[in-house]
């Protein structure tokens, strides 16, 4: 007797299109995408589009929301873009190292969203810098806000979430640094914050993020010592090469 075929044969099979994949890729960004910036992304006519997209709602990968004579797209939630961003983990786990230094990966390697918190080099920064500074204490696979921190949070103008757990705060591994960042709800409002205040900036057409001087100045307390200095974000005199870019 045949075993049944494992359901995520046909989800590998409709993530594996190169259209659907570059659409995918381009929802990382957590936002909804017009029809038309999603068929440009892809590389594609408007109706060619419109039929990968069909294929993806069929999957359960993609939520489609029509607002008057247009249509957003969306990935369906979080799970998908975790599943996502570990098949990025694996893709690239042989890739050249000096790949992150050139062209269009560079500013993704330091500073992009990884679905609705921020990834790359600030991201492992910030998280690095959060576990330093004791603003989150280790729990098991997760992590809580330590008193002082809920504090700290709060007087930065965001609201800790009363929620525990793996939903609250968790580990990511992200795939360009091979450790770390920050995922969970509060990894979400510590991204929003940063855009709302605009201390960092959406580039349009990726999920790359430019940091703003202000950025810079707010967030270097928050970034764990060193690490972010190393890794090219914020130099010892505060300034950074992103910073270069937004004026």
């Amino acid at each position: 007797m045949n075993s049944p075929e494992p359901r995520f044969a046909r989800i590998a099979a409709t993530i594996g299109d190169p259209t659907r994949a570059r659409m995918l890729a381009a929802l990382m960004g957590g936002q909804y995408l017009a029809a038309g910036e999603l068929a440009a992304a892809a590389g594609v006519t408007a109706q060619t589009a419109s039929s990968h997209v069909a294929k993806l709602v069929d999957a359960e990968l993609v939520v489609v929301r029509t607002q008057g004579r247009h249509r957003y797209v969306r990935l369906a939630d979080t799970e998908i873009a975790h599943a996502l961003e570990a098949l990025s983990l694996v893709a690239e786990k042989h890739t050249a190292a000096d790949k992150w230094s050139q062209g269009p990966y560079k500013p993704l390697k330091a500073a992009r969203t990884c679905y609705s918190h921020l990834a790359g080099e600030l991201g492992v920064a910030l998280y690095e810098g959060l576990l330093a500074r004791g603003t989150l204490v280790a729990g098991d696979g997760c992590f809580v806000v330590s008193e002082h921190g809920r504090a700290e949070l709060e007087a930065l103008g965001i609201t800790v979430p009363a929620m525990g757990g793996r939903r609250l705060a968790r580990p990511c591994l992200d795939w360009s640094e091979r450790r770390d960042h920050l995922a969970g709800e509060l990894a979400v409002r510590l991204l929003a914050h940063c855009i709302e205040r605009g201390w960092l900036r959406r580039i349009d057409g990726s999920r790359a993020l430019k940091i703003t001087p202000e950025g810079s100045r707010r967030l270097a307390p928050w970034l764990a010592p060193g690490a972010y200095i190393s890794a090219g974000i914020v130099s010892a005199n505060g300034e950074s090469p992103c910073l270069r870019q937004a004026r």
